[in-house]
């Protein structure tokens, strides 16, 4: 009796081995699952792709002549995305929030009906980027005694759960992405000194909301951060490629030309683009999409604004960008559409 019940034991073990050899191993070098990863939406990082829109303050996108305005063109030249502010650069939260510690710094502004306007974006057929503006904000710096300073840093416990808190709402209303703007520390310092610690600060809280949040998120950058030097965490502002293309699943790199202190970059929009996105793509594979400057400064002696926007353009799909967003923070994009009309016009288009 006993010497039946070990073999069937030991058969069910020799069972057991057998299947396991059979089971697939993990590839070289991967990680089990981690308790608090991102959890994705089936399907959230292919949406990323391919976006080319505009970005619109949270008081333009309320204007009902100019949102209809955007939303033609927008159909008209085959855009497919929009960018609206849901926290800007005043500390206010656009929309009529919910979080606490919004309704205490006296942040709450309604200026937009969000759930409304996001549901008739996608009935236009647009992918929603609901743009927060998070450690530059004047009324938090002020509710936690900053004085004066317009800044609350990335070290500061309280910014980053306010943060998450709006950016974890905002979700709830059904944007498509969240993208984050200041996600940096002041531009208080000169470029060369170790800022490794500021740049791990600025990592944390992007790995935080990558952890809270199902939608894709992305963030905007400086255009310098492109730039190989970058990669020695020497710049004040805390932003590093590499460490940030941990964490999100696009960067948006600022790309005016304008805003380059070096007057050949100032110079060359074509230039700039093709080079600063050539660099980014040299050492990260995340997708970049490029911030296009669609308003006018430094446009180059002889060249007119829709001329200045073909030239970006053209450069940002020569060197691979995945879309491309405009920035012009009045929400006048009348040069946009003439840029886009001759562009058309070139490829045979409409």
């Amino acid at each position: 009796m006993k010497l039946g019940f070990y073999l069937l034991v030991l058969g069910v073990l020799v069972l057991c081995m057998a299947f396991l050899a059979q089971a697939p191993s993990p590839p070289e070098g991967a990680s089990p699952p981690q308790k608090g990863e991102p959890k994705e939406k089936p399907g959230a990082n292919e949406a990323i792709h391919g976006r080319r829109g505009v970005y619109l303050t949270a008081y333009v996108a309320s204007d009902p002549k100019i949102l209809a305005e955007v939303l033609e063109q927008s159909k008209k030249f085959g855009l497919n995305a929009i960018v609206v502010d849901v926290k800007n650069n005043n500390g206010e939260v656009c929309y009529s929030s919910s979080v606490p510690l919004a309704k205490a710094v006296g942040a709450v502004r309604p200026i937009l009906d969000l759930p409304e306007l996001i549901e008739r974006l996608h009935k236009n057929g647009l992918y929603v980027i609901a743009r927060q503006v998070v450690f530059y904000d004047p009324l938090l710096a002020k509710y936690l005694g900053n004085g004066g300073a317009p800044w609350v840093l990335p070290t500061n416990g309280t910014a980053v759960s306010y943060n998450l808190a709006i950016a974890k709402e905002v979700e709830s209303f059904g944007v498509d992405e969240i993208q984050f703007d200041y996600i940096r520390f002041p531009d208080d310092g000169p470029i060369g000194p170790d800022y490794s610690g500021r740049c791990a600060a600025v990592e944390d809280f992007l790995a935080q909301a990558r952890a809270a949040l199902s939608v894709p998120i992305s963030a905007d950058v400086y255009g310098r951060v492109m730039w190989p030097w970058n990669a020695q965490k020497i710049d004040p502002i805390g932003q590093n490629l590499e460490g940030i293309a941990r964490h999100v699943q696009v960067i948006s790199p600022m790309l005016y030309p304008s805003h380059f202190v070096e007057e050949e970059l100032k110079a060359d929009p074509y230039g700039t683009v093709f080079r600063t996105l050539s660099h980014g793509k040299a050492r990260v594979k995340v997708p970049l999409r490029p911030f296009l400057q669609a308003f006018s400064m430094a446009i180059p002696s002889g060249m007119s604004l829709p001329e200045y926007i073909l030239a970006q353009i053209r450069a940002a799909e020569a060197a691979g960008a995945d879309g491309h967003l405009f920035w012009n923070p009045r929400g006048d994009y009348s040069a946009l559409w003439q840029a886009l009309a001759i562009l058309a016009e070139q490829r045979g288009g409409a």
